[in-house]
Formats: C-alpha cells, sequence, structure tokens
C-alpha cells in the first residue's frame, strides 16, 4: 500500500486525522450491502478522513486535466449522499466516497462491490452533466496519478 502511504504523505493535510475503526467500516457496507475494496478501506482505517487542498493548487499550476480531490467523505455521509445524489440525478448504483470543490464525486460502482476486492475502478460523477465517467482502473492507480504530479 505504498502508493496510498505516499498519497497521504504528500496530500493530506497537516490535522489530525482519526483512523475509522473497523466495525465502522464493516457496519456502512451492510448498510451499503456491499464491500468497499480493501485499498480503500486500508487509507481510512489507517489514516483516517482525508482533506486534501494542496491538489487543486497543483493540478491548476501543471494545467493537468485530471479532477482534483478535495474530501474524503465520512462514512454517514457515504451512505446518505450516494442516496441523495441520485435523486437529484446521478445513475444508479454508485457508492460516493470523495468529492471535488465544485460538488462533483468520486465513486464505486455498486456491482463492481458486490464481493470483496483488493482494488475496483474509480468512477467521477458530473453533477453539471449528471454523468458518471470512469477516471482510473483501480483507487491504488487513481492515487498514483496525483502522486505522479
Amino acid at each position: 500500500m505504498n502508493s496510498i502511504d505516499l498519497f497521504v504523505k504528500t496530500w493530506g493535510s497537516k490535522n489530525a486525522m482519526l483512523p475509522i475503526k473497523g466495525h465502522d467500516i464493516k457496519e456502512l457496507e451492510l448498510k451499503l450491502n456491499a464491500f468497499l475494496p480493501d485499498s480503500y478501506k486500508y487509507l481510512i482505517s489507517t489514516y483516517g478522513l482525508l482533506h486534501t487542498p494542496n491538489v487543486l493548487t497543483k493540478i491548476c499550476d501543471l494545467n493537468s486535466e485530471l479532477s482534483e480531490v478535495q474530501d474524503f467523505l465520512n462514512l454517514e455521509d457515504i451512505f446518505s449522499l450516494s442516496k441523495l445524489y441520485e435523486m437529484s440525478g446521478m445513475p444508479k448504483g454508485h457508492i460516493l466516497f470523495a468529492s471535488d470543490c465544485k460538488g462533483n464525486m468520486f465513486c464505486f460502482k455498486l456491482t463492481d462491490c458486490a464481493r470483496q476486492n483488493t482494488d475496483l475502478p474509480v468512477w467521477f460523477f458530473d453533477h453539471d452533466l449528471c454523468t458518471v465517467k470512469k477516471v482510473s482502473q483501480s483507487f491504488i492507480g487513481w492515487l498514483e496519478e496525483f502522486n505522479a504530479l
């Protein structure tokens, strides 16, 4: 999980983050009736919820095409916002886990979460266009794109 550790070291804000307990993650998975990827669970159970404000600055400085990530959602928001975004136009069947600074969301496909996986593709919901598109073949690969900036 070196890519995850590097992402946190490079991009995580210096504010103290509290790791999320395994039983709380398991409770969310039961509510979602889904399995979150092990790579994502490693991030939140080891480091907690990240706030990454410097990603936007770096992306703008480099004029990169990457969609910046700013906040990783807390477990309650993962469940409630996934439902709320569906009611406001997002195609059904996605589990939100992080946002950018404009209200767009990063998510996993619910069908991909039907069984336990080490890693899963990352999808991006554009709230202006109400579209979802794959932005990475894996969560770790998605983080590595930021690490390469």
